[in-house]
């Protein structure tokens, strides 16, 4: 016996609000003297469910029944219905409609307090490829998409997709990389030409700890930024590396990925920006400014 079972039993009666116990042992893959079991069980828990012989018998609850708090506490359901609430953007319709089920069985007026919305300003939701990630995720079938690195190459890849994460702002797809022969995570926004394969897979365990957050080397750097900035600088550093200056400026102290990213990083902070420590970043993006410079010089000759 189990809760599962029983809240199974419960939400199929108020559905179809009368059936019968071979009906229930087929839908739940138990015999009938468990479904009876079942039945006992939810009665003594205070469930106003009844069992009638005869023709016109049958399982079913007493009408006005709610699922309140024998199963599940108000705070449990409250949690429950939050979760939903948090994937409404991957899911909507899915689940908008199990939201709606729900509330109705708690009999819980549900005040909204949260909205998660993990799409950009920028960018339409891919609704349609999170659609087909879970599917293929689900029903183990292998993919194939086209990706774009951090190194601006272009390459076809053959997964076989395990998982999901939405990690520092972005969505991850962790999967086994068919090409590379190894687990790898690709981040979805660069992932292009996505198709399900009919060949599937047999499960895999994920590694415990993905491969994004494998240690990188990574450098230290000291950052000065001008007051105009600092809601960029509160929004992507962690704040006890912050140090606000009383002139209205911040002096960051932090450890980032030495990746070739890093320097793009930095200019996206343009004239808001000193970098105080070390010089050979300081340099690389000197540089960088030199080269961009000498590009729109050349425009005027």
């Amino acid at each position: 016996m189990t809760n599962e079972r029983l809240f199974g039993i419960i939400y199929h009666l108020l559905n179809t609000k009368r059936t019968t116990s071979k009906e229930l042992a087929a839908l739940f893959e138990v015999s009938t003297r468990t479904i009876f079991r079942d039945i006992d069980a939810l009665s003594a828990l205070g469930i106003p469910i009844c069992a009638d012989t005869g023709r016109n018998g049958g399982i079913y609850l007493m009408d006005h029944f709610v699922l309140d708090n024998v199963l599940l506490s108000k705070k449990e359901q409250e949690h429950l219905l939050l979760a939903l609430t948090s994937i409404k953007t991957i899911v909507p319709e899915e689940s908008n409609s199990s939201y709606l089920k729900l509330q109705s069985l708690f009999n819980l007026s549900y005040e909204s307090w949260l909205d998660i919305d993990f799409s950009p300003w920028y960018q339409e939701k891919k609704e349609d490829t999170f659609d087909s990630l879970k599917s293929s995720i689900l029903n183990r079938r292998k993919i194939t998409f086209d990706y774009l690195n951090s190194y601006n190459q272009h390459t076809k890849r053959v997964c076989k997709p395990l998982k999901l994460l939405f990690k520092s702002q972005t969505w991850y797809l962790q999967a086994f990389c068919l090409n590379k022969n190894e687990f790898r995570m690709f981040k979805i926004s660069r992932m292009h030409s996505l198709q399900l394969l009919d060949e599937t897979f047999d499960p895999i365990a994920p590694p415990e700890t993905p491969a994004l957050s494998r240690k990188e080397e990574t450098i230290s750097l000291t950052l000065l930024f001008s007051k105009d900035i600092l809601y960029r600088v509160f929004d992507e550093f962690d704040h006890a590396d912050i140090a606000l200056q009383k002139e209205g400026t911040a002096i960051v102290s932090s450890q980032l990925p030495d990746q070739e990213w890093l320097i793009r990083y930095l200019l996206s902070f343009g004239k808001h920006l000193k970098i105080i420590q070390p010089t050979r970043i300081r340099d690389r993006v000197r540089k960088e400014l030199t080269n961009t410079l000498s590009q729109y010089l050349s425009l005027e000759e």
